[in-house]
C-alpha cells in the first residue's frame, strides 16, 4: 500500500543527474544555496541569496519518505531572518553550492555546483508538475548519468560526506561506465 501524503505536504517531482562537464556558467545567473541538515531529524533549513546578494530568502523543510522514486512528499515552510537564525544554532551538517537556472527544450533544469567539501560536484535536477511530464522531459548531451534512486546523492547524505568519501564514489562511477 502506497504511503499517505502528510497533511499540508505537497507531491515534489523531481530526477537528478550527476554531471562530469557543464556547460559553459560564466554570465548565468546563480543562487547561493546554504544547507544546514539538522541531526536527529529529516529536516533542512534553507539560505537562499541571489548572485547579486540582495535578495535573501529562508525556509524549513521536511522531505518524507516515499515509495516513489520520483515523487516526494515535502513541506516548505518561509522564515524570517530572526527565526532562521534561531534554528541555525541547532547541531547540524552544512552544504554550499550554487544553483544555476538552464533553459532547456522549454524546461528549466537546475544545475548544482557544490563547494567547499563537495567542490568538484555538479547535479543537475528537473522538476516537473507530474510524473508524466518528468519522464517525458528531454535533456541537453552534458545530461547522461541519472542519480535519481542513488541515496548518495541525496543533500542528507551529501552533508554527512568528506571530499575523500566523494572521490572514491564518483570514481566507481566512471570506472563502471568505461
Amino acid at each position: 500500500m502506497p504511503r499517505k501524503i502528510p497533511k499540508y505536504a505537497q507531491l515534489e517531482h523531481e530526477r537528478r543527474f550527476l554531471i562530469t562537464q557543464a556547460p559553459e556558467l560564466s554570465g548565468v545567473a546563480f543562487r547561493l544555496i546554504e544547507d544546514l541538515y539538522i541531526i536527529g531529524s529529516r529536516l533542512r533549513l534553507r539560505k537562499i541569496t541571489l548572485g547579486d546578494g540582495r535578495d535573501i530568502q529562508f525556509k524549513l523543510c521536511k522531505k518524507y519518505p516515499s515509495d516513489d522514486r520520483l515523487s516526494v512528499p515535502i513541506v516548505n515552510t518561509y522564515l524570517t531572518a530572526d527565526e532562521h537564525a534561531v534554528l541555525s544554532e541547532l547541531p547540524g551538517r552544512n552544504i554550499r553550492k550554487r544553483r544555476y537556472s538552464i533553459l532547456s527544450s522549454a524546461k528549466s533544469l537546475s544545475l548544482d555546483v557544490f563547494e567547499g567539501q563537495l567542490s568538484g560536484l555538479i547535479l543537475c535536477e528537473v522538476e516537473a508538475a507530474s510524473v508524466a511530464e518528468l519522464e517525458s522531459q528531454v535533456f541537453p548531451d552534458w545530461v547522461r548519468r541519472e542519480v535519481t534512486d542513488d541515496p548518495f546523492f541525496t543533500g542528507g547524505n551529501l552533508a554527512g560526506i568528506d571530499a575523500r568519501v566523494l572521490v572514491a564514489k564518483l570514481s566507481s562511477l566512471y570506472d563502471r561506465s568505461v
